[in-house]
């Protein structure tokens, strides 16, 4: 081949090459007019490129629990599990089931719902689901919910017979862990619930009460409870935990704000269809948690039951809340509402009946005399009391299922080791 012959073939390749990347751009904002025109997309040159382009389908993950006396720790759950896919799915286990593997729930299966829905890692739900995923429920949940993988807790989780509830998952390869959040879980509660009964009227019988604070007033290392204040907590609170919890977001400019301010004890179903109907008065929804301190002034020395940075964090769990005060003040001042731009402060109806101290003014004083103030009709009849009475009422059921629960407990912590995880 002479020297001009090869000029010419290589110049007519350049030319052959720069047509069909020329052809190749033209085809690509061809089709992106197309699209923004409403038209059919025009065929793709490069076939292998349309599949690297092709958007992948979401990841759909499973989770399940009793999700009684709902915490910061299932949130937390919850959270990681989202986090391991695109969608989360959530399973929340029929009152029989429990019944049977745990003992009575506390709560109904229609607040447990409306508490699991109320989290805002929570994509879908599906009631009345298996404690145990057998098979053929397993299949179900890969058919017909498109899961990808099913998700529980490095604690184990196990069948009155023994056998390993998550089996079947593990074995179709399709199970993925996350890390126990410690420091709180339902037994831990129960005791803290019912050490609260000492200081504070009841009509239920005493005696009960009495071998309830017993059975439940120590700690994971065995020694018995101080018996002052809050029932010490095993929870260690880091600025990446409210991180890993907040929204991150202010309000605009122009938001009208509305402010709620409350114990939130023994975060509840009350308090979440309460937390909604003030967010749908609003553009932001701003809650005020208040201190251990103001809690315990105005509720007796054993109260709260939760400690402020775990309300605060079952709080801001809520998909209805924006942002939360952590250890908010009493009275709501004039100088409160001008500092945070509060457009209507709002109190529920349904409360516990909190003290007021010799020569304390009325809290919310300043927002009736700007005409901002309101009261929202609580949804619901229940508070940390109600709850607390139910525990009561049925003893007995209490005592076997958390004197089961503590050895499980017991066996977690002594055998524990560090799992990388949040």
């Amino acid at each position: 081949m002479g020297h001009g012959e090869w000029q010419g073939g290589a110049e007519g390749a350049v030319k052959v090459l720069g047509a069909v990347a020329m052809a190749a751009a033209v085809v690509g904002v061809a089709s992106q007019l197309s699209g923004i025109l409403g038209l059919a997309p025009l065929p793709d040159l490069f076939p292998k490129g349309r599949a690297e382009r092709r958007r992948k389908d979401k990841v759909r993950v499973y989770m399940d629990g009793c999700f009684d006396m709902m915490h910061y720790g299932h949130a937390n759950a919850l959270r990681q599990a989202r986090a391991l896919g695109d969608e989360l799915v959530v399973g929340v286990v029929s009152d029989e089931e429990i019944k049977a593997n745990k003992g009575p729930p506390v709560m109904s299966m229609d607040e447990r719902v409306v508490m699991v829905s109320s989290v805002k890692w929570v994509d879908e739900v599906i009631q009345d689901a298996p404690y145990a995923i057998n098979e053929e429920f397993m299949n179900k949940l890969f058919t017909e919910y498109r899961i990808d993988y099913i998700i529980h807790g490095d604690d184990p989780c196990l069948l009155p017979d023994g056998s390993d509830a998550y089996a079947h998952a593990k074995k179709a390869g399709r199970y993925k862990q996350i890390k126990r959040t410690e420091g709180v879980s339902s037994t831990d509660i129960v005791g803290r619930m019912l050490l609260c009964v000492r200081d504070r009227p009841t009509n239920e019988n005493p005696i009960h009460a009495s071998l309830l604070q017993r059975q439940f007033s120590h700690d994971h290392n065995g020694s018995q409870g101080t018996g002052v204040g809050t029932r010490v907590s095993h929870f260690l609170p880091t600025s990446r935990r409210i991180v890993q919890f907040s929204n991150g977001k202010g309000p605009r400019p122009d938001a009208r704000i509305v402010y709620m301010d409350g114990a939130f004890d023994l975060f509840h179903a009350g308090h979440v269809e309460t937390l909604k109907a003030a967010r749908e008065m609003g553009d932001f929804l701003l809650v005020g948690i208040h201190s251990d301190q103001i809690v315990s002034a105005h509720r007796g020395p054993n109260h709260p039951i939760m400690h402020v940075h775990e309300r605060s964090l079952s709080v801001l769990a809520c998909r209805y809340v924006d942002e939360v005060i952590i250890g908010a003040p009493w009275e709501v001042s004039k100088d409160m509402i001008t500092t945070f731009n509060i457009s209507l402060v709002v109190h529920g109806t349904c409360a516990e009946v909190n003290e007021v101290k010799n020569g304390e003014s009325d809290p919310y004083a300043a927002a009736k005399a700007a005409g901002i103030f309101t009261v929202i009709k609580s949804p619901r009849n229940i508070t940390t009391s109600t709850i607390i009475r139910r525990i009561l009422a049925n003893h007995e059921a209490y005592k076997k299922r958390n004197e089961k629960k503590m050895e499980s407990e017991e066996q977690y912590y002594q055998s524990k080791t560090y799992i990388n995880g949040d």
